[in-house]
């Protein structure tokens, strides 16, 4: 792992630690929340992430598209469910999504090497 992908996991991670470790009632139950929202329902996960993509998408979150495109790989969401769910975004969003779009597929080609050579995400 390496480039966007392997900085964006450590800084999130690095970072999670140092807020969580404040012991900040509010921000500890936000977390715990948007963890469990993501959990299989009436809606399976893979469908939650998702959604959670292409919210990302239109609000122009660049780490939370990260996190959603991470989440929806080891969901095992296919490049043709990536698009498709890109497209709905697009439709949603309009041309602003567009330079997300562009970083999106760039971190998600580096999420792909990664399961390609078997590292974990």
């Amino acid at each position: 792992m390496s480039g966007r992908l392997q900085s964006f996991q450590e800084f999130r991670q690095k970072m999670n630690e140092k807020i969580l470790a404040r012991e900040n009632l509010q921000i500890k139950r936000f977390f715990a929340l948007d963890s469990q929202a993501y959990t299989d329902g009436a809606l399976p996960a893979k469908t939650k992430e998702l959604l959670g993509l292409v919210a990302s998408m239109v609000l122009r979150c660049d780490d939370c598209i990260s996190y959603h495109l991470i989440q929806c790989a080891k969901l095992g969401v296919t490049d043709e469910e990536f698009f498709e769910t890109f497209t709905i975004a697009l439709v949603v969003g309009g041309s602003i999504v567009i330079p997300h779009l562009r970083r999106a597929v760039e971190m998600l080609e580096e999420v792909r090497e990664t399961q390609h050579r078997g590292g974990l995400l």
